[in-house]
């Protein structure tokens, strides 16, 4: 086995690396919400784009996407199931006919109203280890990096 250089230059330590850190925490994030919110076989991202709706009532695609942070070919794909488990209705757009607009079957409004507070379950236990304050200051930190 070969000896590792010894570098002037700060050692390179995985377990320092934000980039890593984050996965892991997308991770731990993921498991989380599918162990309260899996049985619903909602997707994070499709829980994503149907809590956007609920708070923002109908949307172009692109202004979902936009709002709910996903590129165009993730929120395409994310709305097309979606429709077809018939949680979203397309209607073409009054003032744009080339145009659809999305907003939240009868389904998928029912759907995401049983799902809000396992969302919230979700985001306690992901926020578990912290203290209320450290919650606070976290939030901000990601708001900021986002």
């Amino acid at each position: 086995m070969e000896d590792k250089p010894e570098d002037s230059q700060e050692q390179f330590v995985l377990d320092q690396q934000i980039s890593h850190l984050l996965r892991r925490a997308h991770q731990r994030a993921s498991a989380i919400f599918l162990s309260v919110l899996g049985e619903h076989q909602i997707t994070p991202t499709q829980f994503f784009a149907m809590a956007r709706l609920h708070e923002k009532g109908q949307l172009s695609q692109n202004k979902l996407g936009r709002y709910a942070a996903m590129d165009p070919a993730t929120i395409q794909g994310v709305i097309r199931r979606l429709h077809e488990r018939g949680m979203i209705e397309r209607i073409p757009d009054s003032t744009d006919r080339r145009r659809m607009v999305l907003s939240l079957s009868p389904l998928g409004y029912k759907t995401v109203e049983e799902l809000l507070a396992g969302a919230k379950r979700v985001d306690s236990e992901i926020l578990g280890p912290l203290s209320e304050e450290e919650r606070a200051q976290f939030l901000s930190l990601v708001k900021k990096v986002v």
